[in-house]
């Protein structure tokens, strides 16, 4: 079997379509544009007009986030022989990966369920292979940043955010699917850092090389600011979690701080754009 697979080999059917990250997010169903494009609140409520389709259109993207995560997974337990080496992986670190590809291939079972309890289903919406492609670096370790810390901190905030929307619109599947699927993923990200600090004990600038990797893929996935902890982004931080996954006060605070610092980023972008356009000012 080939090592290092890129993601154009992935294996995909005809419902499949793929597409750049960029117009992904350019999808006027997703919770940022129909934000941008109407003004409307950020949070994902029952009374947003767009609820249904921004709620159809994440639970989707977590469907395909939960397959390239599986593929990544997968692939670390492949691509890397057993040893301690800055080409290699421990056994035990393969052993969690393994278990993450089961955890995964079960959250892809219930993703396909609850797209079709939502009335969702596959292809409606695109794919982009980010996931994947953060789980392609040649170094174990960075891709545990990239992927587990990074992404599958990610996947924290959206389960989390999923899971209270169902709350609050009284849909007791949704609610305790995502409450199930969020247990998951924090397993998957405490895993991604416990691994970093013991794989990184001595070797400092090998951790601060990962950390970095980390910090740019958590800047590339705040989505202008789409992630956050006031009301002015869709996909709440999931702060407690992210805790009980091994993050620290510092490094939720890091985040927290660079999605502000992306929010008032695009917020500026827009303002300029509507000037520069002669559209009357709205909500950025």
């Amino acid at each position: 079997m080939k090592k290092m697979l890129p993601p154009e080999e992935l294996a995909r059917d005809e419902r499949f379509v793929r597409v750049q990250l960029t117009d992904r997010m350019a999808d006027g169903r997703s919770m940022v544009k129909a934000r941008e494009a109407t003004g409307r609140k950020a949070k994902l409520t029952p009374d947003r007009e767009d609820a249904p389709d921004a709620a159809r259109a994440l639970m989707h993207g977590i469907f395909m986030g939960e397959i390239q995560a599986l593929e990544g997974a997968g692939r670390t337990c492949w691509d890397f022989e057993v040893g301690d080496g800055p080409d290699q992986a421990p056994f035990e670190l393969k052993l969690d990966m393994a278990r993450q590809c089961w955890d995964e291939t079960r959250h892809c079972e219930i993703s396909v369920k609850l797209g079709d309890w939502m009335g969702t289903e596959i292809g409606e919406f695109s794919e982009a292979t980010f996931l994947y492609e953060a789980a392609c670096n040649p170094d174990p370790v960075l891709r545990l940043t990239g992927v587990n810390r990074a992404l599958e901190g990610l996947a924290i905030d959206v389960f989390n955010t999923m899971r209270e929307f169902g709350a609050v619109s009284q849909d007791p599947m949704l609610e305790f699917c995502e409450d199930w699927m969020l247990a998951d993923e924090v397993t998957h990200v405490k895993m991604g850092s416990d691994w970093l600090r013991k794989v990184t004990e001595h070797d400092p600038d090998r951790r601060a090389k990962a950390l970095e990797f980390q910090q740019v893929v958590d800047k590339l996935f705040s989505f202008g600011g789409a992630r956050g902890e006031t009301e002015e982004s869709p996909i709440g931080l999931a702060r407690r979690f992210r805790e009980l996954a091994g993050f620290t006060d510092d490094e939720v605070d890091q985040i927290s701080q660079m999605d502000h610092d992306a929010l008032e980023e695009r917020k500026a972008a827009v303002r300029s754009y509507r000037e520069k356009a002669g559209v009357g000012s709205a909500p950025a």
